[in-house]
Order: structure tokens, then C-alpha cells, then sequence
């Protein structure tokens, strides 16, 4: 699988997202709906990217009761949606749930499952009262996940490796993808889409590095290029 650049359409309208639409190249084949823009419009969001016949990440990191969670793959796999997120956390019910609620739709989505957030570092594990590694959350979250039939993992890269290696089949989708010398923003462990390719990474997303840019088709063509040059 070629690793795919999925675009983060976080904005809070759906102007805002036409106007980067109509900014963006066409060969950008993936997009992100996510909390911020789906809460904004709801579900008719989607209609203008199965327009252009894009495809799409819907990222609502659901967690919730494993009723309320496969009601809820149901609903977005009649929505035409491609890919979608769990949080892990929730547990083997739950993931279990999710992923025979996405097995029985009629266009099934994957699902990809949270380990950790790339916000969070381990300063903020300790916080939460969580004593193991990142590296360990992701492994055992993820083992959890994929056990549990869920599809793929939603990673940091600086994870990816260790993941890759304990499921070489699985989707893993890794956000806080900068540019070298790249604004971080409020991610706290980011990497260039080279060195997320060579974790492993299948599906990469940017966001505000391509959307806030001057010329958002370039920085989204410099991005395609990184990702090529990985070994």
C-alpha cells in the first residue's frame, strides 16, 4: 500500500472547507471530518467531498457504551464513510461491537483504534495515573484493538515502529505530521512524513501545516515529495 496523505479539514464551517477544497490539488484523495467541522454542519458536511469522490476519515474518536458505539458505525457507514476512529480505551467490548457493527453495513468502513493521543506526553501519563511507557500503552492498546477486530491503530510515528513490527498487517494512521522546522502547534510528539513512512505508517495526516499555509497546494505537493524520498 502507498502511504496516503489524508488532509485535516479542521475548520469551523462549511465555507471554510470549500474555500480549502478549491485551494487544494485534486490528486489529495483522503480528507478528515472531524469533531470541530462535523459538530458545525453535521452529517451533510460529507456530501461535498463524495462530490469530488473523495474519500473520507471521519475522526470522531468514539467512546461510549458498545451499543451506543455500533449504532453509531452503522449510522456512518450509510454515510458513505471510509475510515473512521474508536478510542481503544474503551474497551474489548466496546472495539468488539464497533467492528461486527462495521462487518455487517453494507459499505463496511475500517476502523482504526486511539493508543494515545499525540498531544499527550508521558509527563501528562502521569497525571492520568498511568504508569506504563508510551511505547507500552501503544502496544497493549493496540493489541487490544486488534484482537478485538478492529482494523488499524491511530499512532504517533514515534510509536509506529513498535507497532509495525507486532502487526505488520494492520492500518496505522499517524497524525502530527510537520515539515522540517514546522510550526508543532499543540502536538507534542510530531515527525516528518518521511520518518513516519519509514515507521510504517499507511495513511498521514495534516492539517493546519497545509491548510494555514500561503500556498496550501505547495506545502501539500512538498509533503507528497517527503513521503516518496523515504526508503
Amino acid at each position: 500500500m502507498n502511504p496516503a496523505l489524508i488532509v485535516a479539514l479542521d475548520v469551523p464551517s462549511a465555507k471554510e472547507m470549500e474555500e480549502a477544497l478549491e485551494r487544494l490539488p485534486d490528486r489529495i484523495e483522503w480528507y478528515k471530518v472531524g469533531l470541530e467541522l462535523f459538530c458545525a454542519v453535521g452529517p451533510d458536511i460529507l456530501t461535498p467531498l463524495k462530490k469530488r469522490n473523495k474519500k473520507i476519515f471521519m475522526d470522531l474518536k468514539l467512546h461510549d457504551i458498545p451499543r451506543t458505539v455500533a449504532n453509531a458505525v452503522k449510522t456512518a457507514a450509510s454515510h458513505g464513510v471510509n475510515l473512521m476512529t474508536v478510542h481503544a480505551i474503551g474497551g474489548r467490548a466496546m472495539l468488539e461491537a464497533a467492528a461486527g457493527a462495521a462487518r455487517e453495513s453494507a459499505n463496511p468502513p475500517k476502523l482504526v483504534a486511539v493508543t494515545t493521543l499525540t498531544s499527550l506526553n508521558e509527563e501528562d501519563f502521569r497525571d492520568l495515573g498511568i504508569s506504563r511507557t508510551l511505547s507500552d500503552q501503544a502496544a497493549a492498546l493496540g493489541e487490544l484493538a486488534i484482537s478485538s477486530g478492529i482494523d488499524g491503530l491511530v499512532t504517533s510515528a514515534h510509536e509506529a515502529g513498535v507497532l509495525r513490527k507486532k502487526f505488520p498487517d494492520a492500518l496505522l494512521v499517524t497524525p502530527g505530521i510537520r515539515m522540517p522546522g514546522g510550526d508543532t502547534g499543540d502536538q507534542k510528539r510530531v515527525a516528518t512524513p518521511s520518518f513516519a513512512v519509514q515507521q510504517g505508517a499507511t495513511h498521514l495526516v495534516v492539517g493546519r501545516p497545509i491548510l494555514r499555509a500561503e500556498d496550501p497546494a505547495a506545502v501539500a505537493e512538498a509533503i507528497f515529495a517527503d513521503i516518496k524520498s523515504a526508503p
